[in-house]
């Protein structure tokens, strides 16, 4: 079976023929489907037509007196350039009377059930987290990250007056619009103090969560399919959606974790037979080969540089032979130095200034162990390992164990949409 990719052009091949038509004592049609796959390509297509006349200018009808005429056959097959070329060949010499002709197409779909197995068909109710939390337009800034700090939430749908969705407001958000120091992930490991600090700047501004809120917002209907949120969640490039009801009041979130759960929820299956190696996504397909990056023996300051320069929150530790060992995000840093050190690395992550000198090195500073999958693991297998560990990046290994790249939800969730 050819792999066919969405977006590559292709060509469908045409074979128009008389249901009468043999080939070796069997009907052709059946013969030429036997040579098609035989070849090896993706599909084929074999249509009964109602009535028909062809190079005899004999008229053919599928009337109910008339059953037994010779009705057209037309077989579609969509396939490479390439293929077409090779399976030509074999059955041209087969279709004696008829016609066979060649046209470009675009291929925008092309899988098998084991390589989407997301069940686009379900509601977007069955699936989203229920029970939303949800802020008021008009709350303090001061008042809405205490509420993020007290639920370890980061996002939250705001409201008017009247319940209605009017926007979203994320700890990105607070930083970017409203001159917050520090993500949640990062301000739940600082010392007290220094929350209070961050707390008493919010407090000081004449900001409401209407004033920095992220809008419009990219929402998701109750009785939506799954397939269309998703697809409409990477197209934008969010890792949430809030779920509206009829009135535009949100009653649910709907998140990559919450696609993913339902990809993983059935039992792992072997990719079928009729499935090639090659046909079969794997996580090399889809890997993201930068790799944020530090080894086991770089020192705090380096640590602190390659989080800023990378753009990345988390950076995985490599050995000394490439090999991953753990995961080193910014809020690990915070809370594995002592408080009194933790203002100027806060400083540093925010390019203010260079981080205190410390003895520590990544592996002090580190969550030990990496989820580590072969380049050869199917997409399906690899969407459940990283479920089953609670995982949100996995590191794609060689055979010697070192690191050839990266696969996060992000990348994984697209992989299983497409």
């Amino acid at each position: 079976m050819t792999h066919l990719v969405p977006q590559q052009t292709a060509q469908r091949m045409r074979i128009y023929i008389g249901e009468s038509d043999r080939w070796q004592g069997k009907p052709l049609y059946a013969a030429l489907l036997e040579t098609l796959k035989t070849g090896g390509v993706a599909g084929a297509t074999v249509t009964r037509g109602v009535a028909g006349f062809g190079a005899h200018s004999h008229i053919h009808t599928a009337a109910v007196l008339r059953l037994s005429e010779d009705l057209p056959i037309v077989i579609d097959v969509v396939e490479t350039p390439e293929k077409i070329q090779a399976t030509l060949a074999e059955i041209a010499p087969m279709v004696r009377e008829g016609l066979i002709t060649l046209e470009e197409v675009r291929v925008v779909k092309y899988t098998h059930r084991y390589l989407n197995p997301l069940p686009a068909d379900r509601p977007v109710e069955a699936v989203m987290t229920p029970a939303v939390k949800t802020l008021p337009a008009e709350m303090p800034v001061a008042v809405a990250w205490q509420n993020m700090l007290s639920s370890k939430i980061k996002s939250f749908p705001v409201v008017d007056a009247q319940g209605e969705l009017v926007g979203i407001l994320t700890d990105e958000d607070l930083l970017s619009r409203a001159g917050l120091q520090h993500r949640l992930a990062v301000a739940l490991q600082m010392d007290t103090r220094l929350v209070r600090e961050d707390l008493r700047q919010l407090e000081g501004l004449a900001l409401r969560v209407e004033d920095v809120m992220s809008r419009p917002v990219v929402t998701a209907a109750l009785d939506e399919t799954l397939g269309t949120a998703a697809g409409r969640m990477i197209q934008k490039g969010l890792k949430r959606l809030p779920v509206v009801d009829a009135h535009r009041r949100p009653v649910g979130m709907l998140s990559r974790l919450d696609v993913l759960r339902q990809v993983t929820s059935g039992a792992i299956e072997p990719p079928p037979a009729a499935l090639l190696p090659e046909d079969v996504q794997t996580a090399r397909d889809i890997m993201l080969a930068e790799i944020p990056q530090v080894r086991e023996d770089d020192r705090l300051a380096e640590v602190v540089s390659q989080l800023v320069t990378s753009g990345a929150h988390k950076l995985v530790v490599l050995d000394q032979a490439g090999r991953p060992v753990g995961l080193v995000s910014d809020s690990d840093v915070v809370a594995r130095i002592h408080a009194s050190q933790q203002k100027g690395v806060l400083q540093a992550l925010r390019r203010l200034g260079q981080p205190p000198a410390a003895g520590l090195a990544a592996r002090d500073l580190m969550s030990a162990g990496v989820l580590t999958v072969s380049p050869h693991t199917p997409v399906v297998q690899l969407a459940n390992q990283m479920l089953a560990e609670g995982r949100k990046w996995v590191v794609v290994v060689d055979e010697e164990g070192q690191a050839l790249g990266l696969v996060d939800r992000g990348v994984l969730l697209a992989a299983l949409v497409r």
